[in-house]
């Protein structure tokens, strides 16, 4: 018996191509990981190949629902491993983030196209059971009806509702409903930049809000970063004034801007190497910082270039 490959069909593989980029959505929204949501369909390209003998089509009506389906369960398997990593992680976790390439892409860059979830709504849905997480953003985010759901998971439609329910009475409960206009995204991150890395104090202490929170997500690998969240304006406040003395700030930085997952956020360069992603989070009214998220693990910035001169 031959050990080669069964050949697949083109017409399968031109259908798994072109449900990729929705599929990459719905798993990095589970997942919060762009190493692991390439993993994951990896995984379900294979399984998507075995059937068939080499002819995945044979006997499938909705292609696209097959392979969202072996994708979501893929995507289950695969948060039990993510769960065991962040539980022996090094300071505080946060998602990968998703970095559009720069200030001038266009449609063609995959961080633009995929269904956009904020950073801040990621560390949110991570207090979310994986079932509820999956749920969640198949039907909030992808409008997925519940029936259609109840198939992909492997549960009944009332199951379907029930954990809709929970996941979006726990979400609301910790995100408000207003989102802050993309214009003043954008001025309250140049203008909370340019005072974390210049050292000023009183340009701080105006923008941020009075419970301000801040999240640095180093891995251990990063130097100096805060093992535990910084909370409250003036320990904030000591946190950058501290970092800017040190050399911290613009010193061998180069700051750029950037979407990353769909919002206005700062990214800093040494050399030709991403040091650190910063995203805000706003208050209600878009006035003042609420909370900061500031991912320098090297390891979660793998995907992000420096745009080409």
């Amino acid at each position: 018996m031959s050990d080669s490959p069964v050949p697949v069909t083109d017409d399968a593989t031109g259908v798994f191509v072109r449900h990729r980029e929705l599929m990459f959505g719905v798993v990095y929204n589970m997942l919060g990981s762009v190493a692991d949501t390439e993993d994951v369909l990896q995984e379900t390209w294979l399984s998507w190949t075995a059937r068939g003998a080499g002819s995945p089509l044979d006997g499938i009506t909705n292609p696209r629902a097959y392979l969202v389906r072996i994708a979501v369960n893929h995507a289950l398997a695969r948060r039990a491993a993510i769960s065991r990593r962040q539980e022996t992680y090094v300071g505080p976790w946060l998602p990968e983030p998703l970095v559009a390439d720069g200030e001038g892409s266009g449609a063609d860059d995959p961080a633009l196209r995929t269904e956009s979830v904020s950073l801040a709504m990621l560390v949110v849905l991570e207090s979310l059971s994986p079932l509820e997480r999956a749920v969640f953003v198949l039907h909030e985010v992808f409008g997925y009806p519940h029936t259609e759901i109840a198939e992909i998971i492997d549960r009944n439609p009332a199951a379907v509702r029930q954990l809709a329910h929970r996941a979006r009475e726990h979400v609301h409960a910790r995100r408000p409903l207003y989102e802050a206009h993309p214009r003043v995204r954008r001025e309250a991150t140049e203008r909370f930049v340019r005072a974390a890395v210049g050292g000023d104090i009183a340009a701080l202490m105006e923008i941020l809000a009075p419970d301000v929170t801040v999240w640095t997500d180093a891995g251990g690998k990063r130097k100096p970063a805060g093992l535990r969240p910084v909370q409250g304006r003036d320990k904030v406040v000591r946190f950058f004034g501290s970092y800017a003395r040190r050399g911290g700030g613009a010193g061998g930085l180069d700051l750029t801007y950037r979407r990353v997952n769909g919002d206005d956020a700062a990214v800093l360069f040494q050399g030709e190497e991403p040091y650190a992603v910063l995203v805000l989070d706003l208050t209600p009214d878009g006035e003042r910082v609420s909370g900061v998220y500031v991912v320098s693990n090297p390891d979660k910035l793998t995907h992000v270039r420096r745009e080409e001169a």
